[in-house]
């Protein structure tokens, strides 16, 4: 049982770092963060040293919120694409359905003429 709830805490705080994380502010935020860092980096004149930067704090640090965001919003997007295809598919499974309930009609239309023209 502890197990649960462990897992639902844990569950509860991914998701409220991942909504907080994966937002344009915190994007921002880590950008005025890095900026402090740079010049340091600029000092110190070193490739290794900017590799090190870029590689660990731009990429790390600033990318992936953006990359986040970018995801929630293709995300949004499928959602909302997945939704038409959803309401374009009911309608025409509703709309066949009635095709079929009319040719049915018809059908037995044809049969009682049919029948009609044999008497």
């Amino acid at each position: 049982m502890e197990s649960k709830t462990v897992f639902k805490l844990n569950a509860w705080l991914a998701i409220r770092i991942t909504n907080a994380v994966g937002t344009m502010w915190c994007a921002y935020a880590f950008l005025i963060l890095d900026l402090f860092m740079l010049p340091p980096v600029i000092k110190a004149a070193s490739a290794m040293v900017w590799v090190t930067y870029i590689a660990q704090t731009v990429l790390q640090l600033v990318l992936l919120p953006i990359i986040m965001v970018g995801q929630n919003v293709i995300q949004s997007q499928n959602e909302a694409k997945a939704d038409t295809d959803h309401q374009t598919l009911t309608y025409l499974a509703t709309l066949q359905d009635e095709q079929m309930q009319e040719l049915k009609l018809q059908t037995e239309m044809l049969v009682k003429l049919q029948e009609l023209a044999k008497k």
